[in-house]
């Protein structure tokens, strides 16, 4: 008597497009399948089979989804069933509600509209790319960005349609940040995500001061903007309510020079937590050659660990 034929179940794989990718839901319905010999899938747990063709084949209509594959050869031999779960969301959410408001010299963006579990992101080079921000507003301080664009992104990577928001509207404040570094421009506490903005030259540096209140901790500080011919300009934070070091670095948090190559790079990356935590924090943001540069500074607070 012949021994049955095992034969090999393919390799199940999709690509999960959300904010998660290991949370199975996807705004991708198309399913990849490595596969030796021929293979067939299933939609209603194996009801019903459709023999595969190529590598891949499409799951449609949104909502959850049970697939079933395996391999055949032509003698009828079937090997195992490969089983998976899924969630599949093509439609993209809604846009977001904006409101404009202004205090001190801080705008606050307030956000409404956003999804259980989206987040929302922002854009300064008109869509090119985008930066994630936290809670459900964005502060904003500062003298020469022009618009901003705002957009939601649901669990399954669904996009919405992109909004611009006018910075210069009458409504809000355009604000020259401090060049005195004993009155530094305070940011509006409450928010856990900023910008701070400006064009800077010789001899005209920018002192910005924020709170970190308790229970948060400053999770990152990163140059987001810089429009320049020169591609150096100086950056310092200090621990404190004021920025009185002076050009004494060891009373310095960090420091250092700042470009284009810095885009996206977190500067407290390598600092100790214990630093990070409740207080205050200032920021001294300087050109020193003649050119001007305008540049924004994204600062984000977060949940202390």
């Amino acid at each position: 008597m012949s021994s049955a034929v095992v034969l090999k179940p393919p390799v199940l794989s999709f690509k999960d497009t959300g904010l998660s990718v290991t949370d199975g839901i996807t705004g991708n319905g198309i399913w990849d399948v490595a596969s030796e010999i021929n293979w067939e899938f299933s939609l209603d747990q194996g009801a019903t089979w459709t023999r595969g063709t190529g590598s891949s084949f499409e799951v449609t209509g949104d909502g959850a989804k049970i697939i079933w594959v395996r391999s055949w050869d032509d003698a009828g031999n079937k090997s195992e069933i490969v089983r998976v779960n899924c969630v599949l969301d093509t439609t993209a959410p809604a846009a977001l509600g904006i409101a404009g408001q202004t205090e001190g010299v801080t705008n606050s963006l307030k956000l409404s509209g956003i999804e259980p579990g989206a987040r929302w992101e922002y854009s300064l080079d008109e869509q090119r790319s985008w930066a994630p921000g936290q809670c459900s507003a964005l502060g904003i301080l500062g003298n020469s960005l022009s618009r901003i664009w705002l957009r939601q992104m649901d669990v399954a990577g669904n996009a919405s349609d992109a909004q611009a928001f006018d910075l210069q509207s009458p409504a809000l404040v355009a604000h020259e940040a401090s060049g005195n570094p004993l009155q530094p421009s305070v940011l509006m506490p409450g928010l856990q995500t900023y910008l701070i903005h400006g064009v800077v030259v010789r001899g005209d540096a920018d002192y910005v001061t924020w709170d970190i209140p308790k229970g948060q901790k400053v999770l990152s500080v990163k140059l987001v903007q810089y429009l320049s011919e020169d591609a150096i300009a100086f950056y310092a934070l200090q621990r404190n309510k004021v920025f009185d070091a002076g050009v004494d670095v060891s009373r310095m948090l960090v420091y250092g020079h700042m470009g284009p190559s810095d885009l996206g790079r977190n500067v407290l990356a390598n600092v100790s937590k214990s630093q990070l935590g409740e207080g205050a924090m200032t920021l001294w943001f300087q050109q020193t050659g003649p050119s001007p540069t305008q540049y924004a500074i994204e600062v984000v607070l977060a949940p202390a660990d």
